[in-house]
């Protein structure tokens, strides 16, 4: 049995209570759904029907040299090139549609760089799924110091991984790609097989040198910091430890969390149960689902 619970955390800011209560049924809500890394918007494609059958508008969008994009991942050398589809798509929406903004994994700096740029008058919630979370000034070393993955018992990152070079052996590596033996036991160890099947046919080498150009600036009225963030811990999961999860809950404190019974992919593995995390999340901001 999925179980689906809150963790104890306080209570929306000030400014955060505001923004919710200034949500109206005259604005339309629209999920934007980011994958991690070496993924695409396919991995989404639970959630989005189901979504989508509930009456909600729904975008998975590609990252640059990820799903159906083809840029070569050794040629994306910052974290802006990376990021540039959902900033592009979030350019065009109109002034009327708010975004519920959901990020997984790596997917959610993503998320945080997208609400840093946009702020509340765009977002209404950043909801973080077994993700990176984190708040301007963060570094991705941070992300390290909370928690690394401990692939001790593989040999380590090197013996699970193919790595890319593409600047030259002397410079830090340009793309990474899980080798198919490990995919199932740590990405999808509670996932139903035909996804791990799909999966291992479309996963693609992530372009890693972007990261460490990443920051996060915005400190103003309209940045990350005024935006409510809800954080959705994976407890059976076996690539974000329970101890990195739990450390950026306490670090962040997001306005609410859960835990789900899932692995990584809480998408393929327990989708029922994170749909139904995410149409909470868009009624605790004012959207009830439009066909219930």
């Amino acid at each position: 049995m999925v179980v689906i619970s809150y963790l104890n955390r306080p209570m929306l800011h000030k400014s955060e209570s505001a923004h919710v209560q200034q949500t109206t049924s005259k604005m339309n809500a629209h999920f934007v759904l980011v994958h991690g890394f070496c993924h695409g918007g396919w991995c989404w494609y639970k959630i989005k029907c189901q979504l989508e059958n509930l009456g909600f508008k729904v975008s998975c969008p590609d990252l640059k040299a990820s799903g159906i994009d083809q840029t070569d991942p050794n040629t994306v050398f910052s974290f802006e090139e990376y990021n540039e589809p959902l900033i592009d798509l979030l350019s065009t929406f109109p002034d009327d549609e708010k975004v519920i903004l959901v990020g997984h994994s790596v997917g959610g700096f993503s998320v945080t760089q997208a609400t840093d740029r946009f702020g509340k008058k765009l977002i209404l919630v950043a909801i973080y799924l077994a993700a990176s979370m984190y708040r301007p000034g963060v570094t991705p070393q941070d992300d390290i110091n909370y928690g690394a993955p401990d692939f001790s018992k593989y040999g380590g990152a090197s013996n699970i991984f193919d790595v890319n070079f593409g600047l030259g052996p002397e410079k830090p590596a340009t793309s990474i790609l899980m080798r198919k033996e490990f995919q199932r036991e740590i990405y999808y160890n509670m996932s139903p097989q035909e996804d791990v099947a799909l999966a291992s046919m479309l996963l693609r080498p992530a372009p890693t040198y972007a990261v460490p150009s990443l920051r996060f600036t915005n400190d103003g009225d309209e940045g990350v910091e005024k935006v409510p963030c809800i954080y959705i811990r994976t407890m059976r999961d076996q690539m974000m430890r329970a101890e990195k999860q739990e450390n950026m809950i306490n670090k962040c404190q997001p306005w609410k969390a859960y835990k789900i019974e899932s692995d990584h992919s809480a998408f393929f593995s327990a989708p029922d149960a994170l749909v139904s995390i995410l149409v909470e999340a868009a009624a605790s901001v004012g959207y009830d689902a439009p066909n219930p």
